[in-house]
């Protein structure tokens, strides 16, 4: 199974950096000076906060010549910070999250010894009892990143399922995500990736950067390459209504 990291910020293309010099050249100066203060680090960080490159991702018109990686970056960076969220690495890892959970075979949870991926969430929770060290830490990363991506990207899709129908709600997926970061945060792998710091931010701030990414959902979301997957997976997740566990 493929751990997410946060790195967004180390696959940006040429054409992302053209953008970026599109956009700022005139504030920044020319495009030979900008792409050195891109090599730097600290100084693209900063450069990356830029405003206009937001609203310039939201506001273009025709198709965008840059990567998933830095689009979803940018804008994600955006509304967490909005959020109160300040970590650049939890902005990357989220965007990160949104670039593989819009691919429709990432929506599914892979595990060695299984012949089949694990498509639901009561199926990992079940697989949690007999999961070996690693693959436990695996499995609750994944639902809790799960867990963030549907109730970030389709809130009004859980909404209406549990007014309607008496399916879980939001409380329910943030419960669940919040639980399974947390876990996943205080299991030795988590150290050894470094993905400590970000998991201890998404489990104590799952409401607010899940609220980030419903306002970013409400301005650019459509996801329709993975809509049909993500119809079957809530529409099974919410028959097996089972509560979070640790």
């Amino acid at each position: 199974m493929k751990l997410i990291q946060p790195n967004c910020r180390l696959q940006f293309t040429s054409d992302d950096i053209d953008f970026i010099c599109t956009v700022l050249e005139k504030k920044i100066g020319d495009a030979a000076f900008l792409t050195q203060l891109l090599a730097d680090t600290e100084t693209r960080d900063v450069i990356l906060d830029d405003e206009k490159l937001f609203h310039a991702l939201l506001e273009q018109n025709g198709c965008l010549r840059v990567s998933t990686h830095f689009y979803f970056y940018i804008l994600v960076r955006h509304v967490l910070r909005r959020a109160g969220i300040q970590d650049r690495a939890v902005a990357d890892y989220v965007a990160e999250v949104l670039t593989e959970f819009s691919r429709n075979e990432r929506l599914r949870c892979s595990v060695m010894g299984q012949a089949n991926p694990l498509e639901y969430f009561f199926e990992m929770l079940a697989a949690l009892q007999q999961a070996d060290e690693r693959t436990s830490f695996c499995i609750r990363t994944h639902i809790g990143n799960h867990s963030l991506f549907l109730s970030g990207v389709f809130p009004e899709r859980i909404r209406f399922r549990a007014e309607r129908r008496g399916f879980p709600d939001l409380k329910y997926y943030e419960q669940l995500g919040r639980t399974n970061f947390r876990v996943a945060r205080d299991h030795r792998l988590a150290q050894r990736y470094d993905l400590a710091k970000i998991f201890d931010t998404l489990s104590e701030q799952f409401g607010p950067a899940r609220r980030a990414l419903n306002d970013l959902a409400e301005r650019i979301f459509t996801f329709t390459d993975c809509d049909a997957s993500v119809h079957a997976l809530l529409h099974q997740n919410e028959h097996h209504p089972n509560k979070p566990s640790a």
